[in-house]
């Protein structure tokens, strides 16, 4: 490789690069080097050359089997995940859409009406959907269905028909974010595509769906494989609203942590002793297997099929 192809590599990938190493890949790597240590109480001086090997994984393997807190939160991460991920990415493209579809001076109150939950403070969003959901009669919901005479006493929505009323108010509450970030990537893709074929299906007598179907979804499935991906990484990881939600009694405790709340609750929440190593090799283990996910839905959705190069000139 040439000294200038080399130096202009450096100069545009160098800064990118220096940030994921920095912000990434050293934090990732001091993880996995806690997760082998008996670190806790963030006695560092005490516990950060304490080398215990894999006493941290057999306990997370053992309090997966045997502790009920560990096994829910498993099932409410595979439940959340995979709900909310489907909500974010079917929802926003479906709000990208119609809004395409409609005029631009009426479709951009829409857009921007959609975007309030990502643009309010976590604290503010969240605080909303507490008095939403409020298990007394101050609750708006419970306000409102009592004065319709739907219930004659007010709901604990968040132990309601558990624990599906705690993962349906998880789901609501992320989706709502979530769905306002695909429709932001959806709506920016579907804008870019030329609007002659849309304007040639016209012609031809296409009808909306047939314009969807044959033009819109298969123009824009880049997008669709990083709001994905993006998508699915993101709600693995996530815990904000859900601490807030779950700190504040809105969702049942025993069904109300995922993976992530519980990473953070070991490592940080001061009750009863804090075992950072513990909580380290827990989070050593959702990265692997976001990574795995990441790469299996690449697969599936066929990224590689994506970047071969096209047959003919173009």
């Amino acid at each position: 490789m040439r000294l200038d192809r080399l130096f202009t590599l450096a100069f545009f990938l160098g800064p990118a690069l220096l940030i994921v190493i920095t912000f990434f890949f050293l934090p990732l790597l001091l993880t996995v080097y806690t997760s082998f240590t008996n670190m806790r109480n963030w006695n560092v001086d005490a516990y950060l050359f304490d080398i215990v090997g894999l006493y941290n994984y057999k306990v997370l393997v053992h309090f997966a089997k045997y502790d009920p807190m560990f096994r829910n939160a498993l099932i409410t991460t595979v439940v959340f995940v995979a709900v909310t991920l489907v909500v974010n990415v079917l929802g926003g493209l479906t709000l990208a859409i119609l809004t395409f579809f409609l005029e631009e001076r009426i479709s951009i109150h829409y857009r921007l009406l959609w975007l309030l939950p990502r643009m309010t403070p976590v604290a503010v969003y969240s605080l909303l959907w507490y008095y939403f959901f409020h298990s007394d009669a101050i609750g708006t919901l419970n306000r409102i269905l009592l004065l319709a005479g739907v219930i004659d006493k007010p709901i604990n929505w968040g132990s309601y028909m558990l624990p599906l009323g705690t993962w349906w108010i998880l789901i609501f509450v992320n989706g709502l974010v979530g769905v306002s970030f695909g429709m932001i990537v959806f709506y920016s893709a579907i804008r870019s595509i030329p609007w002659e074929y849309i304007a040639a299906a016209r012609v031809d007598g296409a009808s909306n769906l047939v314009i969807i179907r044959r033009i819109i979804v298969p123009m824009i499935r880049w997008h669709l494989l990083f709001v994905t991906v993006w998508q699915m990484l993101s709600l693995l990881t996530t815990y904000t609203h859900i601490f807030l939600l779950y700190e504040w009694g809105v969702v049942d405790r025993t069904w109300g942590q995922t993976w992530s709340l519980l990473v953070f609750n070991l490592a940080f929440l001061p009750v009863g002793e804090l075992r950072q190593g513990l909580a380290a090799a827990a989070a050593t283990v959702l990265v692997v297997i976001g990574a795995i996910l990441g790469l299996v839905t690449l697969r599936i959705l066929g990224f590689q099929r994506m970047i071969t190069r096209p047959r003919g000139d173009i």
